[in-house]
């Protein structure tokens, strides 16, 4: 059996389960990846050794441990879904494990930042800069995912009742409140939005039709430098933000996970992370006893 014919295998496995084009298309480069450093040698042929020196080649090459521990879930699934269908009669990967890496904290605004970043006045107001002032309301008050606005629809939200609801990875629905801010927002681009006949995506392009991702990146990075902030604005860092923030001002984790939709807990504990260096800071500028400068703990965070 070829790479080809056990990739188009996996493929058809993912869409059973519901798995969305993009996360397919990640697995596709992740397991191409070891077709190449395996010099195109058979599936079915490499061993435990060979994922074992895979992974070292590519770890040499620059990956992190975070990314090779995506491609070696990748490449578990491949083997696991040949095994199922009786094309493979062992998983190479079983007992391997990636190389470790830092813990990376995921970057948030200041709140004085993202205040500053959505209440900007612009310099002229549009139709485009109604539906992006929508938007970005919504990212930071819900802590929605990009792909959880791109997909949201017309009639998944509720101004009312101030409820957006949402369709977030595998498919798994939630219902998220709306802030006052984005309400308003979101009540202004509706009285503005067009689209074409049949179109019911909440988020539309001059076209009439629905929003992209990456039109999306675009233009928040786009007003993040009209609106004079100091660094470039990813829509995940406005969830991130809204993750963070909440966390500081209620210490609530399992309300915190809830609302951003995460499975385990573990994923929302990281947060706490972040909560602690604001908390830290604090400390290391109000009081007066404080023993050590921000600097210096940063310092030391850093060679931890």
């Amino acid at each position: 059996m070829d790479w080809d014919t056990a990739l188009t295998t996996f493929d058809s496995a993912l869409v059973l389960l519901g798995r969305s084009d993009a996360t397919r298309a990640a697995y596709r480069r992740d397991i191409v990846r070891l077709a190449e450093v395996t010099s195109e040698r058979p599936p079915t042929s490499l061993s435990n050794r060979d994922i074992r020196h895979a992974l070292a080649r590519l770890h040499a090459g620059g990956l992190d441990g975070r990314s090779l521990s995506r491609m070696l879930s990748a490449w578990r699934g491949l083997y696991d879904c040949l095994i199922d269908r009786g094309l493979a009669s062992a998983n190479p990967c079983t007992g391997v494990h990636p190389p470790k890496s830092g813990h990376r904290l995921p970057k948030a605004l200041p709140v004085d930042a993202a205040q500053q970043l959505l209440d900007a006045e612009l310099a002229e107001e549009t139709t485009l800069t109604c539906r992006d002032r929508a938007m970005f309301e919504l990212l930071y008050s819900s802590g929605l995912r990009l792909t959880e606005l791109t997909r949201l629809d017309v009639e998944d939200v509720d101004l009312a009742e101030q409820l957006v609801r949402v369709s977030g990875k595998g498919n798994k629905e939630r219902l998220v409140p709306l802030g006052k801010q984005a309400a308003t927002a979101l009540q202004r681009w509706l009285a503005e939005r067009q689209a074409v006949q049949g179109e019911v995506a909440l988020f539309t392009n001059r076209n009439g039709t629905r929003l992209g991702g990456r039109q999306i990146e675009k233009r928040l990075a786009r007003w993040s430098i009209v609106t004079g902030s100091e660094r470039h604005v990813s829509p995940h860092m406005l969830r991130h933000s809204f993750a963070s923030h909440l966390l500081q001002s209620s210490s609530d984790l399992r309300a915190v996970q809830e609302l951003l939709g995460h499975a385990n807990l573990s994923t929302t504990q990281i947060y706490t992370s972040l909560d602690f260096q604001h908390l830290a800071q604090v400390y290391d500028t109000a009081h007066p006893r404080a023993r050590k400068s921000a600097k210096a703990r940063t310092d030391d965070d850093q060679s931890s």
